[in-house]
């Protein structure tokens, strides 16, 4: 279900801060839960030559932008910020439309849609580097093309990359109602397998609709102990030991850690770290995936997308002034597919 909220950020005219050097923004001076996000006017940002301002319509909600927010795992603090975030600007997923070009720039001109990774993109305007946006899909509206890019790559990534998803397998994905998960459903049905997907009750029918073959209901059965076996787990909830997935494969099967267990605080990454060291030692390959940020992914989903063998799933739409109530929604755990914030009015 698509609740398209319509309501400007935060009660801000926005006709007075495209007039001036300012723009509305969510901001957080520190690391935290959900309260530390707020709404404040910010300057516009500059352009680099190979930049590219792009007038915000929709931006994307994903897990990687509550770890920025809560600054949890600790590890990632280094490259972001010791004691606070240095972009206090939140977001990375973004649709929108170019305003301005770097003298740089040659993919690009005022006036095209376009989605893609980005900085800051809980914002009215963002800067964003040429090599991270690719042309928006037609048949989206800018809210769907927001919750795609980080993770329909990361779904893509771990099918095809990692996993090497082929016709005729049978493929179990952890966590298939999530905002990765879903991806992974559909592009793993695109690929000929047969896919079974694990999620809570309240979720199995929709996951069904999704494509999956298969459902298992994690809060009925422990599917772990299943005598099913298959060649290729994704696993992106995070919960289920390594040496209890290994059981599930088939003796030369792959399993794709992409989720780190509930409550690690300090690398995030302790999971995907004794998949990889334990790979070397058994016949089954061991995955320790972390996915990458590249524009090729989302000119791949979109020739899926515009093939309708895929689909974005979007659950809920905020307006920016909600933020809060957003990242709420997210940590419940209750979302089908993505959640996306709304900056100017979707359409």
């Amino acid at each position: 279900m698509v609740n398209e909220e319509t309501q400007d950020a935060g009660g801000a005219s926005e006709t007075a801060s495209q007039a001036g050097e300012f723009m509305n923004a969510v901001v957080q001076d520190k690391y935290g839960d959900a309260e530390v996000l707020h709404v404040a006017l910010v300057s516009r940002p500059t352009l680099a030559d190979d930049d590219v301002l792009v007038r915000v319509h929709a931006a994307g909600l994903d897990r990687g932008t509550w770890h920025l927010m809560t600054g949890r795992p600790y590890l990632l603090r280094l490259g972001f910020g010791f004691r606070g975030p240095r972009n206090p600007v939140s977001g990375i997923d973004l649709a929108g439309t170019v305003v301005a070009v770097g003298p740089a720039v040659t993919r690009f001109e005022p006036g095209v849609e376009v989605f893609g990774f980005g900085k800051g993109t809980f914002a009215e305007f963002a800067a964003v580097k040429e090599n991270q946006l690719a042309a928006k899909p037609a048949s989206l509206s800018f809210v769907q093309a927001a919750v795609v890019p980080i993770s329909g790559g990361t779904a893509l990534q771990a099918v095809h990359d990692a996993g090497r998803v082929s016709a005729g397998q049978k493929v179990l994905i952890t966590g298939a109602s999530g905002g990765v998960g879903s991806f992974a459903v559909q592009i793993a049905k695109a690929a000929g397998a047969e896919v079974t997907g694990v999620c809570s009750t309240a979720k199995m029918d929709w996951v069904r609709s999704l494509g999956a073959d298969h459902v298992i209901d994690y809060t009925a059965e422990d599917f772990s102990t299943s005598a099913e076996r298959y060649e290729v787990i994704l696993d992106f909830a995070g919960n289920t030991p390594v040496r209890r997935m290994r059981r599930m494969l088939t003796k030369r099967g792959t399993l794709v850690v992409g989720g780190g267990e509930q409550g690690e605080t300090i690398t995030g990454i302790s999971k995907q770290l004794r998949a990889a060291l334990l790979s070397p030692l058994v016949s089954q390959r061991l995955i320790m995936f972390i996915s990458k940020q590249r524009v090729s992914d989302l000119e791949k989903l979109t020739v899926l997308m515009e093939a309708g063998s895929v689909a974005p799933c979007v659950d809920t739409v905020y307006p920016l002034g909600q933020a809060q109530v957003a990242m709420r929604h997210l940590a419940e755990g209750r979302v089908r597919g993505k959640i996306a914030i709304s900056v100017l009015n979707p359409r």
